[in-house]
């Protein structure tokens, strides 16, 4: 399951999984383009194990500070069941 974390103004998009077997939290990020129809990334916490499609280094360091910053609430709401459950909204 894939719950959603964040919505960017550029409409890229950044969702995590339920905590994994392994204790991994699978964090997914998506961004339409034009050319390529999207570019995306996949990053594993807590080891930050990456795996990029199409966007720049500039781009991956970007991202890569937003899950940093919040890696202690993306791991928090991914062992209650998403943002909206964990939250208690």
């Amino acid at each position: 399951m894939m719950y959603p974390f964040m919505t960017l103004e550029d409409h890229t998009e950044i969702v995590h999984s339920e905590q994994l077997e392994n204790g991994e939290v699978k964090v997914y990020i998506e961004t339409p383009d034009e050319k390529d129809c999207f570019h995306n990334m996949t990053c594993y916490l807590p080891s930050y194990r990456m795996e990029v499609n199409g966007y720049s280094d500039e781009e991956v360091a970007y991202f890569l500070e937003i899950i940093k910053s919040t890696a202690h609430l993306i791991i928090e709401f991914s062992r209650g069941g998403g943002f909206m459950n964990a939250s208690g909204f």
